[in-house]
């Protein structure tokens, strides 16, 4: 070959590495109770951050389901084909209990355990994380009607993956969706038109169209539908228990910016039957239970996506020479790396704080309030920050072979899934309304870090002040919604982070002394110490 084609000052690729080989998420699982599944997290990241693992991820991507609404002779099938490493990511994710099995695990941090390994293993693939998501979250809402709860519960936390349609009841497990909004409403599903007819023998028979169903390919949904009572929730199983299918017709796959491998869908229930989940007439509270759980799995999307990335631009700094040395060492370069760490800690130290107040009854007044504003501010960062980790590697991250493309595609959906910005920045202010002790216990966590930096403390004295301002509350949503997410990630991060991490976000968030665009921390900010955190072998 000859000499010009010698290759030089190229990034040898990232693989074969522990993705759980991470200081905030190791020392997090351990202050949340959960210890006793480091082993399990440090497999998961062993395969996730394996050649194997990363092929299941890049393939399945790029192999996108397909819908088959006939067979061959007319008959209606309703069947969506997965490239086979779809059902290999799944396998892992079930059988490592990602799904709904913490809700039926009595040790202290199984939710936590459980975040953690979806934090990890989110980075082979986040689109089959999708209905792991909704597997988690149909749990605690199917439970307002006993009866299907005790019938499906342990076939929804089972560790087996059972793909294909047959009678739920005679599988080894389950996986639920998710089917709530409509073509005219959206996020406002109070202007649902689907119909729920009671049929006289206990079940309801459902008929509309809905816009968006989360994994279709499920065993069952929980969906919402107007009943003579109101606005409603129902499980529909796709197979009846007589072994016959549910009249539940999908009409198209969505032709989505990323999170390819995953399939949505539009649906049509025509005459489907469904089981009341909850009581006519609370179809929102009911559901609003399963929607607040995948809000933090949202906040777990986010932050993985975040840490993937930064480690990704760590990695080819550190290999990479430029202008005489490797960029790593590049003061400029130095600043951008360490504000996408201290921006990629700060989510996953509140990601972990928020799942081990998950099963705390003592805690839910907390997790209510902090989930909306976390859920606003940390999956609205997380597209500009995957940008700049792809900016880091030039003209390199803009090409597909790298992966970095992937990742900016799936970032915007973690802050539009389950309510997009406004929404959860509304949301915010409906939980301090409905639930004033919220307030309060959002506070209360705040001052566990009183008096440990004067800048912190400032920003909670503008938090004060800017709450006991009533006026144009929702005008300024967005803001309060950012103001609480800053203070209580700053003070998570005084009071758990290494100094260099809690000192640069102090400063750079809460102090002021920061631009607009990452790599403005201010003089003085140790990146060295900082950059090292995301350091992988």
């Amino acid at each position: 070959m000859p000499d010009t084609h010698e290759v030089l000052n190229q990034v040898p690729p990232l693989v074969d590495y522990d993705v759980a080989d991470d200081a905030a998420l190791l020392d997090g699982l351990r202050r949340e109770g959960a210890a006793w599944a480091e082993d399990e997290v440090h497999e998961l990241g062993r395969l996730a951050g394996s050649a194997q693992g990363q092929e299941w991820g890049r393939v399945a991507n790029e192999n996108p389901p397909k819908l088959h609404t006939h067979d061959r002779y007319g008959n209606r099938v309703d069947e969506v084909e997965f490239h086979p490493y779809w059902h290999e990511l799944m396998t892992v994710a079930v059988g490592h209990g990602l799904h709904a099995t913490p809700w039926r695990d009595d040790r202290e941090g199984a939710h936590v355990a459980r975040a953690a390994k979806v934090l990890v293993w989110n980075q082979a693939e986040g689109g089959h994380i999708c209905p792991i998501s909704m597997t988690y979250a149909a749990v605690p809402t199917l439970r307002h009607n006993p009866e299907l709860a005790a019938a499906y519960e342990p076939l929804l936390a089972a560790t087996e993956y059972d793909y294909g349609l047959r009678v739920p009841a005679t599988k080894r497990g389950l996986i639920a969706g998710m089917s709530m909004t409509e073509k005219q409403g959206g996020s406002d599903v109070r202007a649902n038109t689907t119909t729920a007819r009671p049929a006289g023998d206990g079940t309801y028979v459902l008929t509309g169209h809905k816009w968006f169903t989360s994994a279709p390919m499920s065993d069952m949904f929980l969906t919402l539908a107007q009943a003579p009572g109101g606005l409603s929730c129902f499980l529909l199983p796709r197979v009846l228990p007589d072994g016959s299918r549910n009249r539940i017709f999908f009409q198209r796959l969505k032709d989505k910016l990323g999170n390819k491998s995953n399939a949505s869908s539009e649906i049509e229930y025509d005459g489907a039957v469904g089981w009341l989940v909850g009581e006519e007439g609370r179809g929102v509270p009911t559901i609003i239970e399963m929607v607040n759980n995948t809000r933090l799995d949202c906040v777990l999307g986010s932050t993985s996506l975040m840490r993937q990335g930064v480690v990704q631009a760590v990695h080819h700094a550190r290999h990479r020479k430029a202008f005489g040395a490797n960029l790593v060492d590049q003061p400029a370069m130095a600043n951008v790396l360490a504000d996408l760490v201290v921006e990629s800690e700060a989510a996953t130290t509140v990601a972990l704080r928020l799942a081990g107040a998950t099963a705390n009854p003592d805690q839910q007044a907390f997790r209510r309030l902090a989930l909306a504003v976390t859920k606003y501010w940390v999956c609205k960062r997380g597209p500009a920050h995957t940008a700049e980790a792809l900016e880091c590697l030039g003209g390199n991250g803009y090409v597909e072979d790298s992966g970095m493309p992937r990742l900016y595609r799936e970032a915007p959906l973690l802050s539009i899934w389950e309510g997009s910005g406004n929404v959860a920045a509304l949301d915010s202010l409906r939980a301090m309304g409905k639930q004033p002790e919220s307030v309060e216990a959002f506070f209360a966590e705040l001052d566990l870090a009183a008096g440990a930096d004067a800048r912190l403390d400032d920003a909670i004295a503008r938090v004060r002040k800017e709450l006991s301002d009533l006026e144009d509350l929702q005008y300024r949503a967005r803001r309060l919604a950012e103001m609480m997410a800053l203070v209580l990630q700053g003070s998570l991060l005084v009071r758990f982070a290494p100094k260099a991490i809690a000192d640069a976000f102090c400063a750079s968030r809460l102090g002021g002394d920061w631009g607009i665009a990452f790599g403005t921390l201010p003089a003085g900010a140790d990146t060295r110490a900082i950059i090292e955190r995301a350091f992988v072998s």
